[in-house]
């Protein structure tokens, strides 16, 4: 197995003499902008004198030498000692500081964002070091495992305070809903659910709307958690929802939000009938599935509906018994524009955000606590949605709410 820094082929210090040209030009550099920046400080205050005609601002050398973690490698820097007499008018003394050097800084911003983005993609806490040196060389104090605990106590303060925040006065349109189970043992037989949903508002943006932890998929999880939206500003009940076929969800739905309708997602749906068919039976049995939420129009899909049903029946009653137990909320999809369709036939919003938090807890042989693995599911797919797009067809939204239009087989009818 290949060692984790082996996707990083950063060249080392020693290897590349160019590194080092680079790294005396950014020492001076940083140098000559501090300097300009204490002669701006002192020439800003030069008039202001004390009672015996002296500066209150002058220069007074320079603070102990220490190194700054960059891209680069270390660079070392003194930061300016500034004697500054003035005091403000609450008697405390005044102080320079600099923007591009604080008091407290040990590495650039840069390898400050690359920590979490190293460990949210997938390198082990125990192979920071190793990953590390190869950016920014062999020594890497304070770029260790501890330094990602640290980190996800301050994810985990992001993420509470993300999560009693204001919807404002947005609404939504369709929400995704969906249980992500982790390797996170909470007893003999039971692991962890991380309860998700998204939801895209009447502009067509998506957006993460809860990220809870619970033990199942149970209707009072999923009830405290509408609830909690419709506190936080989710004042109208979305026109859709889409998700799997847990009953706790739709039972929870019923009571919070009883005028939405449902969307059974077809991917879950396909996936369970599936396993009640032999393998030999399999592969036909898909395409069959494939033509009913493919159709055109609800007829269309109804008629294949049938056909799957009569088919399978006799000989796999359990499967044909799958798929027509969730008929009522198969074909919802046919009440709203075509243009999103393949948006709201399935949960994919969620199952493809999840792709690198299953990477993660690939790569970790497990998540951790229940906290560290709430922290980093908010912290990964808030980096997810970065790349979200808008709904297909997004204008189409403002027909969907509208009460006085409607849609059959996708089109909008004339008033």
């Amino acid at each position: 197995m290949k060692s984790t820094n082996a996707l990083l082929e950063f060249p080392r210090e020693s290897e590349d003499p160019l590194l080092s040209v680079l790294r005396d030009g950014a020492k001076r550099m940083l140098a000559q902008a501090i300097e300009l920046e204490v002669q701006e400080y002192i020439q800003r205050h030069a008039g202001q004198l004390d009672e015996s005609g002296k500066r209150l601002v002058v220069r007074n050398g320079s603070m102990p030498e220490r190194t700054i973690q960059t891209g680069l490698g270390d660079i070392p820097v003194k930061a300016p000692r500034i004697n500054d007499r003035r005091v403000d008018e609450k008697g405390q003394k005044k102080r320079f500081h600099s923007k591009l050097l604080p008091p407290y800084l040990r590495r650039t911003k840069a390898i400050e964002e690359l920590i979490p983005w190293l460990y949210l993609k997938g390198v082990s806490t125990g192979d920071f070091s190793e990953a590390l040196s190869a950016l920014v060389g062999k020594d890497a104090p304070g770029l260790s495992a501890s330094t990602v605990t640290r980190l996800k106590s301050v994810w985990s303060e992001e993420y509470r305070q993300w999560r009693e925040s204001s919807l404002g006065n947005r609404r939504f349109v369709y929400i995704w809903a969906d249980g992500i189970y982790f390797n996170i043992r909470l007893g003999e037989d039971q692991r962890m659910c991380m309860l998700v949903i998204i939801g895209a508002d009447s502009d067509g943006n998506k957006e993460v709307l809860a990220v809870e932890p619970g033990y199942r998929e149970s209707a009072t999880s999923w009830k405290e958690i509408l609830l909690r939206l419709r506190d936080r500003g989710l004042a109208v009940a979305p026109d859709l929802a889409i998700a799997d076929g847990a009953l706790g969800f739709w039972s929870a739905l019923d009571e919070v939000f009883p005028s939405t309708q449902g969307q059974r997602c077809w991917v879950h749906k396909t996936a369970n009938v599936l396993d009640k068919l032999p393998k030999s039976k399999q592969p036909e049995a898909k395409g069959m599935l494939h033509e009913i939420y493919q159709a055109d129009t609800r007829e269309s899909a109804e008629k294949a509906f049938k056909r799957f049903v009569d088919v399978y029946e006799p000989k796999y009653p359990r499967a044909a018994e799958c798929l027509a137990k969730d008929y009522d909320k198969m074909l919802a999809f046919y009440d709203f524009p075509a243009e999103h369709w393949r948006h709201i036939r399935t949960t994919n919003p969620i199952e493809s955000s999840f792709a690198t938090v299953r990477l993660r807890t690939k790569r970790t042989k497990g998540c951790g606590s229940v906290d560290a693995t709430v922290a980093m599911t908010f912290k990964l797919l808030m980096d997810a949605k970065k790349g979200w797009r808008k709904l297909n067809g997004h204008k189409l939204l403002a027909d969907v709410i509208d009460i006085t239009v409607k849609f059959i087989d996708g089109i909008k009818m004339a008033a």
